[in-house]
């Protein structure tokens, strides 16, 4: 920290006071903006913060003008919260950011016009931020982490005020998409619940006004909600909306999308193309991928194994795990192909035990009665279409399309 004189802090201070006033008095959201956005850790603020950690009472300075004490609330708890950021006091600086976010909501309430919309988002992201930094510092020190879920019902106040009539409202998606990575990071995500119902039904929303960039945020959590719920059709077409919506620069968010698009689709029956997944570095889905065209078991329970943390982490572990079905079918198909070449008046006729001899070769010991078991699932599942003569241990498949496709549906719909 760079010293600071006094006459130089007092400069500095007054400085920041003449922006903060002068924005709002002609609206400019983008100077506020600025002004507001703490983790961009920006010079100017850096050095505001040296000057008030020098001058100490900055309320002085704020009293002394009728046009600094008309925010006075707000930018005494700004002041406080920047100072203990500076001083890495994360849990004292998100106390006071929070009071100032309260502040400066109910100032934000009371402006007619929806100028401002951009300055509020900067608020929204800041608190979950701080959250999250200010919950790190109180587990380091072996306290429960509990600002992350204050700032979650803070949020919830600031959808409250937007999710009224008038232009206000386009600014709720965004505050919605805060709410679902402060319920995502905490592991409540039955908590999106409520909001989604609000955003879905409410007539007072129309979607398509709503900015591209909160409808792909919007879609991309939702979509994964659905995953979560196993409805892979609406998972599929919440994400795919995100995907096509996405800026195509933005690589990194693309790669997110996708990490839970991929699994979606391979469940439905679609399989990406290589070149996808090395262009996004989804390297973790080659060897899934590769299973699923081989029907190779093996690999796909080692792909599981190598890369167990990672899909565990993203959710998506049981969804890749149930394509072993699938695994199945394609390893079906291709005994059924190989045998109509031989013998092509028996081709849908599959001993059991032929079966199980594919399966032992990929170093997977089954009994002929848990094979029995297998092929009655897939029968059952619609994979498979024929029955099993158990007396002779035979899957008799029909000879009209045996192996159905999913065409887009999920294993037993």
């Amino acid at each position: 920290m760079a010293y600071v004189s006094m006459g130089e802090a007092h400069r500095r201070i007054t400085e920041y006071l003449n922006r903060f006033c002068g924005a709002v008095s002609y609206q400019d959201s983008p100077m506020l903006c600025r002004l507001l956005s703490f983790s961009s850790n920006s010079p100017s603020l850096l050095s505001l913060a040296d000057a008030l950690n020098v001058f100490q009472d900055a309320s002085i300075l704020i009293r002394q003008s009728d046009k600094f004490s008309e925010y006075g609330e707000i930018l005494a708890h700004l002041f406080r919260s920047l100072q203990s950021y500076r001083f890495g006091n994360l849990v004292e600086a998100y106390l006071a950011f929070e009071k100032f976010a309260n502040a400066f909501v109910q100032e934000f309430r009371n402006w007619e016009s929806a100028w401002a919309l951009e300055a509020l988002y900067v608020v929204c992201y800041e608190i979950r931020i701080l959250a999250e930094k200010a919950d790190k510092e109180l587990t380091s020190n072996g306290k429960s982490p509990e600002k992350l879920k204050a700032a979650g019902s803070l949020l919830m106040k600031v959808f409250g005020v937007l999710a009224g009539k008038g232009p206000k409202r386009v600014g709720a998606l965004y505050v919605t998409c805060q709410l679902f990575k402060t319920y995502f990071k905490l592991g409540t995500v039955n908590l999106c619940r409520s909001v989604i119902r609000s955003i879905e039904t409410a007539r007072i929303f129309d979607y398509e006004e709503f900015p591209r960039r909160d409808k792909v945020t919007y879609m991309y959590y939702t979509g994964r909600l659905e995953v979560f719920n196993e409805n892979f059709p609406a998972a599929d077409t919440k994400l795919s909306y995100a995907l096509q919506h996405c800026n195509p620069k933005r690589e990194r968010n693309i790669r997110m999308i996708l990490k839970y698009l991929i699994p979606v689709k391979l469940s439905l029956g679609i399989i990406p193309k290589d070149e996808l997944l090395q262009k996004y570095n989804l390297h973790e889905y080659m060897n899934v991928v590769q299973a699923l065209r081989k029907g190779d078991l093996r690999l796909l329970r080692h792909a599981l194994q190598e890369h167990e943390d990672r899909f565990l982490r993203s959710g998506v572990y049981l969804v890749l795990e149930k394509l072993e079905l699938q695994v199945y079918q394609r390893l079906m198909k291709k005994i059924y192909i190989i045998q109509k070449l031989s013998d092509p008046a028996r081709a849908h006729q599959l001993k059991l035990e032929v079966i199980a001899k594919a399966l032992r070769w990929l170093e997977i010991d089954m009994d002929l009665d848990e094979v029995e078991c297998i092929m009655t699932i897939l029968i059952y599942k619609n994979l498979v279409k024929g029955y099993l003569a158990h007396k002779s241990k035979v899957v008799v498949l029909s000879k009209q399309d045996p192996f159905p496709k999913l065409n887009g549906k999920p294993v037993g719909s």
